[in-house]
């Protein structure tokens, strides 16, 4: 089963060597409101892409049409 969002922030989180509050902090949020988005898995896809800038990684979302192969 694929991990979820929240998920990937808190491995990537691990191999940074950085809590939560770290993030929050770098974010310019409240520790309480990322725990918050990450206990709800509900991010939109700016602040995913902000969240991977901060951790030093990308963020790609792509759909990719099965019948043609086109990736959106």
């Amino acid at each position: 089963m694929p991990l979820t969002i929240a998920e990937k922030i808190k491995v990537i989180l691990g191999r940074r060597d950085m809590t939560i509050a770290d993030l929050a902090n770098k974010l310019g949020q409240s520790r309480q409101n990322l725990t918050n988005k990450l206990s709800r898995d509900k991010f939109t896809e700016k602040e995913a892409v902000e969240i991977a800038s901060v951790l030093g990684c990308d963020f790609e979302a792509v759909f990719t049409l099965r019948d043609t192969g086109e990736k959106l």
